[in-house]
């Protein structure tokens, strides 16, 4: 399994496409392809759009999700137009996802804020851990769903394996690590990692790397070391000029 940044695209659309933010490692930018899920969240206006013959509707604030391979459209329901931001992520993520076909947009708040929050991680480069993260939840949240299953259960301690994802952090605190590769190394679902560390320690994994890196960049500043030579050693992916 990869990580967040090799299965996201992002755009952002107000009738049209209108910005193009770059992902690293994406897999589409700004247009998706045929054989990709869209992960439609309506910011303002309301939209119309026809899916397999059929036509739907989705208002601010409502998330829709478009199956692969069928064919849709979309135009503003209204003089005012609309905005709209696209999520596209492989069909191989979520199963079932034909049943999306006859109820494709639902009014889902906590969907709809877990969506809001991916975007704005994926606006900015060098944290991959956090878009990972927000990622998957957002695929559990939409699994529930095409499955009919209730919400994710209340989550339980796993202080073992809390601690087994720690060490690893703390092991690749420079060079970082995905969610998914430590999944496969814990044999842990990455949501059941993301609960149980945040639980047992008070603060999401992300969180916690980016304060490793940022300990070990006041470490290396009292050195006497240079801020770009810093920025390298302790893990930054931003160019520092």
């Amino acid at each position: 399994m990869r990580g967040a940044q090799d299965l996201l695209g992002t755009g952002e659309h107000e009738n049209r496409l209108t910005e193009h933010r770059q992902v690293p490692g994406a897999v589409r930018v700004g247009v998706g392809r045929a054989d990709e899920v869209r992960i439609r969240g309506g910011d303002s206006g309301a939209i119309s759009y026809e899916l397999n013959g059929r036509e739907h509707g989705s208002v601010e604030h409502w998330v829709t999700l478009l199956p692969p391979h069928v064919p849709h459209d979309g135009r503003a329901a209204g003089e005012a137009g609309f905005r709209k931001r696209v999520l596209y992520i492989e069909d191989t993520r979520l199963s079932g996802i034909g049943r999306a076909v006859d109820t494709p947009s639902t009014r889902d708040p906590i969907l709809r804020d877990r969506i809001h929050r991916l975007h704005e991680t994926l606006r900015y480069p060098g944290d991959e851990l956090e878009a990972e993260s927000r990622l998957t939840f957002v695929l559990e949240r939409l699994q529930n769903r095409l499955c009919r299953r209730p919400s994710a259960p209340r989550p339980h301690r796993d202080p073992a394996l809390a601690r087994e994802l720690r060490m690893l952090l703390d092991e690749h605190s420079v060079a970082g690590i995905t969610l998914a590769q430590a999944g496969t190394i814990l044999y842990a679902d990455p949501a059941h990692l993301v609960r149980a560390f945040s639980r047992e320690f008070g603060i999401a994994p992300h969180r916690y790397l980016i304060g490793r890196r940022i300990d070990l960049a006041r470490r290396l500043l009292l050195a006497g070391r240079r801020p770009a030579e810093v920025a390298v050693a302790a893990g930054s992916t931003i160019n520092p000029t």
